[in-house]
């Protein structure tokens, strides 16, 4: 009796170390790897600095001067919480990209203009084309605010 349970036991033992099979299920099925983390990241670099594009729109020129005019800045505020935060967060991406210290990356008027003429930015801007498929074709809204809204906005983003 005592070799029969041996033998069995070491008959399961040899079976349950075999090959796996897997068996196939159909639908979804989400397997991460390394590779897609590496394509992810490389994505999100994607999108070059570039502080000489002006963007296109009516936006020419903008000169900041060295200290923030805290009552733009506070107007910029107001309008940034009322309409901007639903796709932007100051340290964080989310629908849009995370806009503190957006001047290290685009040019004052590259800003503005992408705030009062972002559909034609979407059309013709490089850096918005890139940046429009970096965040998976989610498109930024006019929100049809006027040159000085944007100019405070700017002025807010300032200091982020």
């Amino acid at each position: 009796m005592r070799k029969l349970f041996t033998l069995l036991a070491l008959g399961a033992l040899v079976l349950s170390c075999g090959e796996k099979k897997e068996e196939k299920k159909d639908g979804f099925e989400m397997n991460r790897t390394k590779k897609e983390k590496v394509k992810a990241t490389e994505a999100s670099g994607g999108v070059p600095v570039d502080l000489d594009n002006k963007g296109v729109g009516p936006i020419k020129n903008v000169e900041f001067s060295d200290e923030i005019d805290a009552d733009l800045a506070a107007a910029g505020e107001e309008k940034f919480q009322a309409i901007c935060t639903a796709c932007h967060m100051a340290e964080q991406r989310m629908i849009g990209p995370a806009l503190k210290g957006v001047y290290e990356r685009r040019s004052p008027e590259w800003v503005m203009n992408m705030i009062i003429n972002p559909d034609v930015m979407l059309k013709e801007d490089p850096i918005a084309k890139a940046l429009l498929k970096e965040y998976n074709n989610a498109i930024m809204l006019n929100q049809n605010l006027s040159e000085e809204d944007a100019r405070a906005v700017a002025e807010y983003l300032r200091t982020l």
